[in-house]
């Protein structure tokens, strides 16, 4: 996809804006995924987990996103 404007009814979004969605899906889904396996007893600071892990998962969905576009 790259960086490229998404024209949707002649308002322009930043792919961002999907990147984040995307992010926020997949931080979802490995927060039940750990919370399911682990427990919350080990995590000290819930709330800090929870914004590291989506913003690890975004900037992973953007890498992936960006080097799927470079090989096409």
């Amino acid at each position: 996809m790259g960086l490229r404007e998404i024209a949707i009814g002649g308002l322009y979004l930043s792919p961002l804006l999907l990147y984040v969605l995307l992010g926020l899906a997949v931080a979802l889904l490995v927060r039940a995924l750990l919370h399911h396996l682990v427990g919350t007893r080990r995590l000290w600071f819930e709330a800090w987990f929870d914004t590291a892990l989506f913003v690890i998962c975004t900037a992973a969905v953007a890498f992936l996103s960006s080097s799927a576009a470079g090989v096409a």
